[in-house]
């Protein structure tokens, strides 16, 4: 690790950041740097200038993601290097709410994501995506003392926000983690899904991990729509919805905030669009033809 990740590193620990987020931080300045070819610290406000035309005009990455880019070096040259940072030279872009519609599979679409997966191991990740809602970042974060087996439910610890919630453990589930469990040669003392390698054995696995599980599946699959990790917190959130379970239920178990957050899911939900009539429906009309 150089001196200067180093530094950036323990900046960003030191105020508490979020894992995911020094990991994002530390990534942009890495990248900023190789696109360059020359350390940070040598390069200035002309570098990001160019840095943020091509982060639009090359790679075509998103208002909201070049900002978060930019909030990434403007703390790396404020935060770590201890030097000015000008808005006016380096503006943030014009962000754009789009509000886009989650996509969902259909229950009978999950079955057949998870049993594409390419190993059994990659299936255990989809099946606990999909049994709890949590998000990747917390999947690879559970412990194995996190599975609360006489409680019947699964404990995430410093979730979003670092907020610690419950989500319920299905008995499906619980069977499949002893059986997982029990293929292990190696009983892993902390993590519940630690590195595969020798000598990764005492770190979690990575999100990109879980990424790649999903990505082999849906390809096995033959899926042409796009699945990510995410989508299963989607079906998750919409199958219980279609199944009667309240919104209130169901922002909690995922550790929302705010209730319109989860409320998204009613726009997706087949059991409410279905019940509700079209007002054609109430219309009296006559059987009238153009003679």
């Amino acid at each position: 690790m150089t001196h200067l990740r180093q530094m950036m590193l323990e900046e960003l620990e030191r105020r508490n950041y979020a894992p995911r987020t020094i990991e994002c931080y530390i990534q942009t300045v890495k990248h900023f740097s190789r696109y360059f070819k020359r350390p940070p610290d040598q390069l200035g406000t002309e570098h990001i200038r160019q840095y943020q035309t091509a982060l639009f005009s090359k790679w075509k990455l998103a208002p909201n993601t070049v900002a978060q880019r930019l909030a990434a070096l403007r703390f790396f040259y404020v935060k770590t290097l201890r030097k000015p940072w000008s808005v006016i030279e380096t503006p943030y872009p014009r962000r754009r709410r789009v509000e886009h519609l989650p996509m969902v599979l259909s229950q009978e679409e999950v079955a057949q994501l998870i049993d594409s997966a390419l190993t059994p191991f990659h299936r255990i990740l989809l099946m606990t995506l999909y049994a709890t809602g949590i998000r990747r970042a917390e999947l690879t974060g559970l412990k194995v003392t996190d599975v609360d087996s006489k409680r019947m439910v699964i404990h995430i610890r410093g979730g979003k926000g670092r907020k610690d919630r419950d989500v319920m453990l299905s008995p499906v589930l619980l069977a499949a983690l002893r059986e997982y469990w029990r293929s292990l040669k190696r009983k892993p003392s902390g993590w519940l899904f630690p590195g595969t390698s020798a000598h990764a054995a005492d770190f979690p696995i990575s999100v990109k991990t879980v990424y790649h599980a999903c990505q082999h599946a849906a390809r096995r699959a033959g899926f042409q729509k796009r699945v990510h990790p995410h989508t299963l917190r989607h079906c998750f959130a919409t199958h219980l919805l279609e199944n009667g379970a309240d919104l209130r239920t169901i922002q909690l178990l995922l550790g929302h905030r705010n209730l319109a957050d989860t409320a998204i899911y009613l726009h997706v939900s087949q059991r409410h669009l279905s019940a509700t009539a079209s007002p054609l429906d109430m219309l009296s009309l006559g059987n009238k033809r153009d003679k």
